[in-house]
């Protein structure tokens, strides 16, 4: 459960023409349509189901082999041309227009976050081609056979970070103010978070931004845990690391204690474990997000975990339940309380209910699903065990 970002939500209907000017080490979108991690702006053109990318000379001939779809053309000799026509430094939007302008494109769909330098020099150079912001891949939705496999395999990354933050914990012995230690140093945060990160980087990940929050620091979902770690006291572990190789995610979360867990957290962890049950139960083809999400609040209500406001916080179940996850960390559809997705078959999802009580601590469970016409398949496996 990373930090989540708010956009529109995707068009179901597949863009015909399409124009990308981005890196693929930060844009999901040109990665899908690529297959190639370029570090640096390249321009990626779809016209007429024809894909056409424009490289530098240092990326040409990589391109030609890892993206064998694409027939790949020379900024170089673009730029030569236009230098030619009295143009003095051409950058990526005039390349882009004499591109456009060379395939007689007349109206394209850009993604949402097409950079604004470049689209206002297209519409000084070529004023009569229209630029339509949109989600220009709607069908990354739908995960594909090549496409789970390449999840589950983020997904290994991830119950690796976890194994080998729990087996530090279990490690750490519980000192005389219930500071936990390990190899005779306190065990911080910030510690856990470099061992999880060190044990996925040798599996070929990238993990940042772990969260490993003890105590009331759980109450707020996003906090990623500073400071020492004690015992008998709630720690949520949140890993959510992308694979260095395909570009996709894990994202999986497990509350432990080192030692006792009180009564309240064991409540809390029955109670989340059971709506995330019924929401897994719940989830398949044709189901709303709205749905499985009220499902969970209904649980909770049941429950007696009221969501509320005390003392100016928010206390209880107040976050969505689950998000796409593939190229990107969150991706559509959702599964919240303002969701109009219906889940698909082939949607994988995140299933990551928690409850938040300042003075207790905080619980959150999440695995990851497959959307099926029957019954969801679970792609994750890590044991769930509270106390260590």
């Amino acid at each position: 459960m990373a930090a989540k970002k708010t956009s529109k939500k995707p068009k179901t209907q597949k863009p015909e023409d399409v124009l990308i000017i981005a890196d693929s080490e930060h844009s999901a979108d040109i990665l899908y349509a690529t297959g190639m991690f370029v570090p640096d702006p390249f321009i990626y053109l779809r016209r007429k189901g024809k894909e056409i990318i424009c490289m530098s000379d240092l990326e040409f001939d990589r391109a030609a082999k890892e993206a064998p779809h694409c027939e790949v053309v020379s900024l170089t000799k673009i730029q030569s041309i236009l230098r030619a026509a009295g143009v003095e430094q051409p950058g990526w939007g005039e390349v882009a227009s004499w591109m456009l302008d060379k395939y007689r494109v007349q109206s394209i769909q850009v993604p949402d976050a097409f950079p604004l330098k470049m689209a206002n020099i297209i519409n000084e150079r070529c004023p009569k081609i229209e630029l339509h912001p949109t989600e220009v891949f709607p069908e990354r939705l739908i995960k594909q056979p090549k496409e789970i496999k390449h999840l589950q395999e983020a997904l290994r990354m991830t119950e690796i970070g976890l194994e080998v933050a729990v087996r530090t914990l279990k490690q750490s012995k519980i000192g005389p103010k219930a500071e936990l230690l390990f190899q005779g140093k306190p065990l911080t945060s910030e510690k856990l978070r470099a061992i999880i990160h060190t044990a996925i980087c040798q599996e070929g990940g990238q993990a940042s931004n772990t969260i490993v929050a003890g105590g009331n620091q759980a109450c707020d979902p996003h906090n990623r845990g500073s400071g020492k770690l004690k015992a008998h006291q709630a720690i949520i572990l949140d890993i959510f690391p992308r694979s260095e190789t395909t570009g996709y995610f894990g994202d999986m979360t497990r509350t432990v204690v080192r030692g006792k867990a009180t009564d309240g957290v064991k409540q809390q962890y029955a109670a989340v474990g059971e709506a995330q049950q019924a929401a897994i139960n719940m989830a398949r083809d044709g189901v709303s997000g709205l749905a499985i999400h009220e499902a969970v609040e209904n649980v909770f209500k049941k429950l007696g975990f009221p969501t509320q406001r005390i003392k100016g916080r928010m206390s209880g179940f107040y976050h969505g339940t689950g998000h796409g996850l593939g190229l990107e960390i969150h991706e559509w559809p959702r599964m919240g309380k303002s969701s109009t997705d219906i889940m698909r078959s082939g949607n994988v999802m995140t299933v990551d209910p928690g409850l938040y009580h300042c003075g207790i601590g905080g619980v959150r469970l999440e695995d990851v699903i497959l959307i099926r016409p029957g019954k969801a398949k679970v792609l994750t496996s890590f044991e769930k065990v509270l106390e260590i």
